[in-house]
């Protein structure tokens, strides 16, 4: 696949950036981008060059194809997948360049998009936890399911009047990806709704070294995500900052 093509410099950078204001340091300060204004000339130049059409929710989309430069035949594994095309991060990757991988929803109904229209991905209905064999419980939304978590707080705060609580089977990332077949991945993205913590302490990150993360970050997990990433060896890849309030991008260190 082709080299990935950031500036390890601007990387180096970032990197030094975040720990001097405490980020993977011990210190628990908190910078909220889902608050931070995105000027759509910060965007203009991914959408010159990849758009204006995507299937991803924002520009989730035109990043991954930015950092591969449109390579073809990887490997993904997309964690709350939801909806197999609509606001999905990878349907593309599939659909025109020929990747494969698994695709994971605690919600079964997302099941049959899959079937019909991602032929090269493995679809699990399953809760992604630190504990295989169990039973998680989701709220789930009935009009807004893309909002459905396991902290009920969370999923209340969009559709308080209209939650259904469903118990679901749980899996490890370490436990499902050898009976997925998966032995590498190039892309990694996790949307989870707050139980990313659980679902990264059971992954051994070392071992399937993502070339690329895009993780949703929460305010009330952000602080975790980030200490998470650098203790292994990663580091937020700075090109992207301003285009993403939602998500960190994350890419090994050693890539650079």
């Amino acid at each position: 696949m082709a080299r990935n093509r950031f500036d390890g410099i601007e990387l180096a950078c970032v990197s030094a950036l975040l720990l001097a204001l405490g980020f993977g340091a011990g210190r628990h300060f908190v910078l909220n981008y889902h608050d931070t204004f995105i000027s759509p000339r910060d965007t203009q130049w991914l959408r010159d060059r990849y758009g204006p059409d995507k299937y991803s929710e924002n520009a989730e989309e035109w990043i991954i194809r930015d950092f591969f430069q449109d390579a073809r035949d990887g490997t993904f594994v997309d964690i709350g997948s939801a909806d197999a095309r609509v606001g999905s991060n990878t349907y593309l990757l599939e659909s025109q360049l020929g990747w494969s991988g698994i695709a994971v929803d605690a919600l079964g109904e997302y099941a049959p998009s899959y079937a019909k229209l991602r032929p090269r991905t493995k679809f699990f209905s399953l809760f992604v936890s630190d504990h295989s064999d169990a039973k998680a419980t989701m709220y789930v939304s009935r009009r807004y399911e893309q909002y459905s978590s396991a902290t009920r707080d969370f999923t209340s705060q969009y559709t308080p009047a209209d939650l259904a609580a469903r118990e679901v089977p749980t899996v490890t990332l370490d436990d499902l990806l050898p009976r997925a077949g998966v032995t590498k991945i190039d892309f990694l993205s996790m949307d989870i709704e707050l139980s990313e913590p659980k679902a990264l302490a059971a992954f051994d990150l070392r071992r399937y070294a993502p070339r690329l993360v895009c993780i949703e970050a929460h305010p009330e997990t952000r602080q975790f995500i980030l200490d998470y990433f650098t203790a292994r060896g990663y580091t937020v890849v700075g090109k992207y900052l301003r285009l993403d309030t939602i998500n960190l991008w994350f890419a090994p260190l050693s890539a650079s």
